[in-house]
């Protein structure tokens, strides 16, 4: 085999890894309107709205639609997770925590107003969710 066929070859494999990465990276990129839902991760207790959350390797899900102008907690579940959605931000709120790899912490949102969503971002700003209070 010469020098040319070899850089040839090499060019090619090249590109067939990096045809194979960009087609992964779309496939399991996640589509906010694949993980948009109305109540799944939502319950009512004693005149409290219930948002659940889970933290690992991002947010699920990533969109919520609850009710606004009733008393709200958001509850967000880790499993294990060391990744950085285990450092969440939520700004509107002043929140910044890093929270326990496995475990529960319940969020005190008091009684958000119709029509002003709430973002959660990780420390890194990689992952995100967002509440949007009907």
């Amino acid at each position: 085999m010469n020098k040319t066929t070899s850089i040839i070859i090499s060019s090619a494999l090249v590109i067939v890894i990096g045809i194979i990465f960009i087609g992964g990276a779309k496939l399991n990129k996640k589509n906010p309107a694949d993980t948009a839902n109305t109540l799944p991760n939502i319950s009512m207790k004693d005149g409290v709205q219930y948002i659940n959350i889970e933290a690992k390797g991002g947010y699920s899900p990533i969109v919520t639609d609850a009710q606004g102008g009733i008393p709200t907690k958001l509850i967000v579940k880790t499993d294990g997770t060391y990744d950085c959605s285990a450092s969440l931000t939520i700004n509107s709120i002043g929140y910044r925590k890093v929270l326990k790899q496995t475990g529960e912490e319940v969020i005190d949102l008091g009684i958000p107003k119709s029509g002003v969503p709430l973002n959660g971002t990780c420390g890194m700003g990689m992952y995100s969710f967002i509440i949007n209070f009907k």
